[in-house]
């Protein structure tokens, strides 16, 4: 099982290749989507980890992916300026998910 990047930048993607995780960079939301298409394709990618900024591109289809594939499993990161997300959004999420207040 491999794991797989799609950054919208190249400081990601260098980070990350210290660790051995290959990836590619996208900009336009037609080269994220062809390159999610490519990597659901191929079973021996098991994550795919998407900047945040990157993954806005494609939003609906991951959360298709999400909803209806068992795999990949598809991870949002921040990239090096940080999240764009609240501090609370794990507890907003887990909130939403279960309706219990942690």
């Amino acid at each position: 099982m491999r794991i797989y990047l799609i950054s919208d930048n190249k400081d990601t993607l260098h980070g990350l290749r210290l660790a051995g995780i290959k990836g590619e960079i996208v900009h336009e939301r037609a080269e994220a989507k062809q390159t999610l298409n490519k990597l659901i394709k191929d079973k021996e990618i098991g994550i795919i980890l998407v900047t945040e900024k990157a993954a806005l591109l494609i939003k609906e289809e991951i959360k298709d992916i999400k909803l209806n594939k068992p795999y990949p499993l598809i991870v949002e990161i921040p990239d090096r300026h940080g999240s764009n997300k609240d501090n609370d959004y794990i507890m907003s999420y887990v909130k939403n998910s279960i309706g219990i207040k942690v």
